[in-house]
């Protein structure tokens, strides 16, 4: 008898890939249709930030489906993302206070550009169009995020469709061999945005954006805190606005409710999505300076915009999850049991001398697999690794996420992100079957075990 597992698809997704039927999620965990438990350590694809099933959250969003699930923003204002853009507001650092929000990243990161691009339109400064962002880097699928994007798979095949932007190098300081300290790594590589706008012509450069912590680019890459600071800097020189793409590290993942609060940098517009819903409904936000906004708006209006901007069930969902994250007090957990995880991931160099580096900051962490510690030559591309342990760890019950680091062509790097509301406990967890998949890799690959 055919049953819905066997019962072939009409859905399709990224590749052919087969994974077990979800049946539910609670907490830290999913569990299949056969009963087994999968430890999200990954939060999906680092989306979960205040774990599944929240009953606060869901109730919040039954609320407000009793009432309206739908209207339209040029009909109606609505009482929920009224609630949430002011909750927003208040949690961002100071001067970014005008929120508008979309259903995910590629839309947040679309808006912030067109947003910029506007804003020099209305300033008479229509020669400015060009996006600086970093190599690697990764800011969406949509042709124009992904025009930003520094990942050459992804972004390979559509480079005719699109107009493609300047980059420059990611500070991956740990691969460098030189004799600088990290605070002069740090402002060589923030040197380099300074080098290329003066190449571009500085009357045709827009904004830089950046990623504050890397994402699946670069592994939760942390650059030198002189970077951050100087990168603001070059910026103000030539009177560019500076872009934080947080879609990944906002809403508490790095022990902040944004990573620019680590180093006290206030961005002049910001792309916020994942776990500001958290999973439990399509919603992102782009966060602007009141100055940027209304010099836009008195110059004819915003010329954009999407269908579900400010849906009402979509930002019910929002502010209860922002309300789990203060009452529960889940950034301030996220960067205690961050600092725990990191640890013990680090301890895991001793065992393993192919774990070349571990890095991120909160729960937003992640390790890379190398040949050669001292060299941090990658692995060889035909092992395959970044899939093989990812699975390895699947068959035993925790999800992990992996990219090739090197510019999307080699190197291998595994995200260990779990949900906010992680255990000291579930770290253990956590650690044990990631010793016992990384055992099995070494033994099919022959790599080197510490005993």
């Amino acid at each position: 008898m055919m049953t819905a597992a066997t019962r072939p698809s009409n859905l399709f997704y990224q590749s052919r890939l087969a994974r077990p039927m979800l049946d539910r999620a609670e907490g830290v965990y999913f569990y299949d249709t056969t009963g087994k438990r999968y430890l999200d350590g990954s939060s999906g694809a680092m989306v979960s930030n205040i774990g599944h099933s929240n009953p606060r959250v869901i109730a919040a969003m039954k609320a407000q489906i009793d009432k309206s699930t739908f209207g339209y923003r040029l009909h109606f204002q609505n009482q929920a993302a009224e609630d949430l853009a002011r909750m927003t507001a208040a949690l961002m650092p100071e001067g970014l206070d005008r929120v508008f929000f979309v259903s995910g990243g590629s839309e947040a990161v679309e808006s912030a550009t067109k947003l910029a691009r506007q804003y020099a339109i209305c300033r008479g400064e229509g020669s400015r169009w060009k996006v600086i962002s970093r190599f690697p880097s990764y800011h969406g699928c949509t042709l124009g995020a992904l025009a930003l994007t520094g990942y050459d798979p992804l972004s390979r095949p559509f480079a005719p469709m699109m107009r493609d932007m300047p980059k420059i190098a990611a500070p991956m300081c740990y691969l460098d061999r030189d004799n600088l300290d990290d605070a002069a790594r740090g402002l060589k590589y923030a040197e380099l945005l300074r080098d290329e706008i003066l190449a571009q012509g500085p009357e045709t450069v827009l904004a830089f954006i950046m990623e504050p912590v890397g994402g699946a680019s670069t592994g939760a890459l942390v650059a030198p805190d002189s970077y951050y600071a100087r990168i603001r800097e070059i910026c103000d020189e030539f009177g560019i606005l500076l872009i934080y793409d947080e879609v990944m590290t906002g809403a508490g993942r790095t022990g902040r409710f944004v990573a620019s609060e680590h180093w006290g940098i206030v961005p002049d517009i910001v792309a916020l999505s994942k776990g500001f819903a958290a999973g439990y409904a399509p919603l992102g936000a782009m966060v602007a300076r009141t100055d940027i906004v209304e010099a836009v708006l008195d110059a004819g209006g915003f010329l954009h915009g999407f269908t579900y901007a400010g849906n009402p069930l979509a930002c019910a969902a929002g502010v209860a999850v922002l309300q789990e994250l203060q009452e529960q007090k889940l950034i301030e957990n996220a960067a205690a049991m961050g600092a725990e995880l990191k640890a013990e991931l680090t301890k895991l160099m001793e065992r393993y001398p192919f774990i070349g580096d571990v890095r991120g900051l909160g729960l937003l962490l992640a390790f890379e697999l190398v040949a050669d510690r001292e060299t941090m030559t990658p692995l060889p591309k035909g092992l395959n690794a970044y899939n093989r342990l990812v699975d390895l760890a699947y068959e035993r019950g925790l999800i992990i996420y992996s990219r090739r680091t090197r510019g999307g062509t080699e190197g291998d790097h595994f995200m260990v992100c779990p949900p906010l509301i992680l255990t000291r406990g579930q770290i253990d967890e956590i650690i044990g079957i990631l010793t016992d998949s990384l055992d099995a890799m070494a033994a099919e690959m022959n790599l080197p075990v510490a005993a």
